[in-house]
């Protein structure tokens, strides 16, 4: 189970997200947050925006490099999927 985290609710309806949760979900000034209610009637915070910087590294680099021709048919058959 995770670790339980309290903040309070202003008069405004804001509250302030604990820095520790901010660090372990990468949110940084600007972060969008999705908010569900799950079935259980719990509330589930989810980040649902990054950076372009965070994303540089998820894909491995390819061993070849390849032409315009083959970029555009594999554009092409992800689209018709």
């Amino acid at each position: 189970m995770g670790k339980n985290m309290i903040a309070t609710i202003t008069s405004k309806g804001q509250i302030t997200i604990p820095a520790s949760a901010r660090k372990n979900l990468g949110l940084n000034p600007g972060s969008r947050i999705d908010f569900i209610i799950n079935d259980s009637d719990h509330l589930e915070m989810i980040p649902v925006s990054c950076s372009v910087k965070q994303l540089k590294g998820m894909v491995p680099k390819s061993d070849r490099k390849l032409s315009l021709d083959e970029m555009d048919n594999a554009i092409a058959a992800g689209a018709s999927q």
